[in-house]
């Protein structure tokens, strides 16, 4: 009987993953160097594998994300600039985060031009709690500010010389919100777009524990080129 799907099922189901299915040479993989469609087929087998031992809610337009149930995304991206994008929703995702989990698959990329097949090597993964998709600059210099004291207007003025895409009344406003309320330290690098382009360089290199962030393969790049 398939059983509900929980975060710490998908932690463990998301190594399980990457551990079947790394270096397996695929003839549909070789030639293929688009991200985003490497991205799309990597999704899809996930998806596909979960939904042979659980119940699962596959992605809706309400949501946008791919596994509402686990309120999680899955973010696939190479080793070679390990990032994609997002859709932007509120200027305050910025500072607060996302307000949902990721999972991050970083693969390496091989073909074999001999039998012409390729395959993916998932040298990294990580779940990413949504208290920590926050930027990392952002969030680590407000908390720097306040640490020191700081007040609404030193709060804004940081704001507002870190571009958070927002008029000025509003980031007040946010700002009121931080001083109340701070953030947690998020580990993306989150860059100003029509969508929000999220770097997981930070994630991949990361070498200590933190909260909310589980180090499912930890990136080794020993005799790598």
């Amino acid at each position: 009987m398939k059983k509900e799907l929980t975060v710490e099922s998908l932690k463990k189901e998301s190594l399980a993953f990457c551990e079947l299915y790394s270096g397996v040479y695929r003839t549909e993989l070789y030639g293929v160097t688009d991200g985003k469609a490497l991205g799309t087929f990597v999704e899809h087998l996930f998806k596909e594998y979960l939904s042979k031992k659980y119940i699962l809610e596959i992605g809706n337009s309400a949501s946008g994300l791919d596994l509402p149930s686990v309120n999680t995304d899955i973010k696939v991206s190479s080793i070679k600039q390990p990032q994609s994008s997002c859709p932007f929703k509120d200027s305050k995702q910025k500072i607060f985060g996302l307000g949902y989990n990721l999972i991050v698959f970083v693969y390496k990329k091989y073909d074999d031009d001999k039998t012409h097949k390729g395959m993916l090597d998932f040298v990294a993964c990580s779940f990413i709690d949504k208290s920590r998709t926050g930027d990392y600059q952002t969030t680590s210099g407000l908390h720097k500010i306040i640490d020191n004291d700081g007040n609404c207007d030193d709060i804004f003025a940081f704001l507002i010389e870190r571009h958070i895409p927002t008029d000025e009344t509003t980031l007040y406003q946010i700002a009121e919100e931080i001083l109340k309320n701070p953030p947690s330290i998020g580990y993306l690098t989150i860059s100003n777009a029509l969508q929000w382009r999220l770097q997981y360089g930070r994630i991949v290199a990361l070498d200590k524990e933190i909260p909310g962030i589980d180090t499912l393969i930890r990136y080794n790049d020993e005799g790598t080129d």
